[in-house]
């Protein structure tokens, strides 16, 4: 089509709902990462969502934090590696398991989530603000509902994000 967008066959609704459901969540993917570099631009969204996690989870194993965001083991050792180099992260011995070493937030890795945080939920209130309290919940409820799948033969928990409390 001339807008780029992708005609689903005539007459199938739950075929169209699809295809615009993957239209407008990769154009959400694709805005959230632009917008990571302007909330802060030492922090790309990748590595928020990892500290998130951390401070959700009160730490995490490098390999655990692969393993919740279907990443590979590489991808995680590079942004630890960065995340540790600004100050944001730390390794601590695991206190059941000394050879294991467990990733922690510095004070400097929760004041910058912390920022971080609020400057994403105002640009969120922003974008919502004249939605109906109702299509916002709504929108909560189908976004977690969506979030939670496991599909077909996987065991890990569902990916969560670290913003919590953000529509009541």
């Amino acid at each position: 089509m001339p807008d780029g967008t992708t005609a689903a066959p005539a007459g199938h609704p739950a075929e169209a709902a699809v295809e615009t459901i993957q239209r407008e969540m990769t154009a959400f993917a694709r805005r959230a990462r632009a917008s990571a570099g302007r909330m802060h631009p030492e922090l790309s969204l990748v590595s928020y969502t990892l500290l998130g996690h951390l401070e959700e989870r009160d730490g995490r194993r490098a390999t655990d934090l692969a393993a919740h965001y279907a990443l590979d083991k590489s991808t995680v050792s590079r942004q630890v590696s960065a995340l540790e180099r600004a100050g944001l992260i730390e390794r601590r011995v695991d206190p059941e398991d000394h050879r294991v070493q467990v990733l922690h937030l510095t004070e400097s890795g929760r004041h910058m989530l912390d920022q971080v945080t609020e400057s994403r939920r105002a640009a969120f209130r922003e974008r919502l603000a004249d939605w109906p309290e109702e299509d916002l919940v709504r929108f909560a409820a189908y976004l977690e509902r969506y979030n939670a799948w496991r599909g077909a033969g996987r065991d890990e928990e569902p990916v969560r994000t670290s913003l919590p409390d953000t529509y009541g």
